[in-house]
């Protein structure tokens, strides 16, 4: 009985563990519509660190979030740092000027399908409950080495956790822990 009982929670824990992807891995290409018509694939962003967040314009976590990422763009950019945002959850581009604008928000944000967005987190559409806004951090390298769990990550929304791990990247902290620095 006690033998059935761990095999059943190792099963659960692992099931719990593969449903978030791996991690560091190289960031998929992704095209940044903007409202414009600007076309930005995320490639040309190589040599930055990046925060993508994936948002819907009338999510009042997303709408906090990407404010936050005005402040610290405005902080870190000189630095190397650059945020995106791609809206998804009935974006109309008239919709997302509204939200640069209403926000204040002092990045580029565009828009994509639905599928696109799940595709590049590794999400399926059987992932139910996940919690907007996602987000990824891409280091220098174009290698994505944190993401937002499907049911949110306070780590990576939070200020002070999200501007020190930031500050990491800009560093080259995470290079260091890898090579064992």
């Amino acid at each position: 009985m006690r033998l059935t009982g761990l095999f059943l929670a190792l099963s659960l824990v692992s099931l719990s563990v593969s449903a978030q992807p791996a991690m560091p891995r190289k960031a998929p290409e992704i095209t940044i519509v903007e409202p414009s018509g600007k076309q930005t694939l995320l490639s040309s962003y190589k040599g930055k660190v990046v925060a993508l967040a994936f948002v819907s314009t009338a999510c009042s976590h997303c709408q906090a979030e990407c404010q936050l990422l005005t402040k610290l763009q405005g902080e870190l950019g000189p630095k190397g740092f650059q945020p995106l945002a791609v809206a998804f959850i009935e974006s109309t581009p008239p919709q997302v000027e509204g939200f640069v604008r209403n926000f204040h928000i002092g990045f580029p944000v565009g828009y994509a399908a639905r599928q696109t967005v799940l595709d590049y987190l590794q999400l399926s559409d059987a992932d139910t409950g996940w919690k907007i806004p996602q987000m990824v951090l891409i280091d220098r390298k174009g290698m994505i080495v944190a993401q937002s769990a499907s049911q949110g990550s306070p780590e990576l929304q939070e200020e002070s956790s999200l501007r020190m791990k930031i500050t990491d990247l800009l560093s080259g902290g995470a290079a260091k822990k890898k090579s064992g620095l």
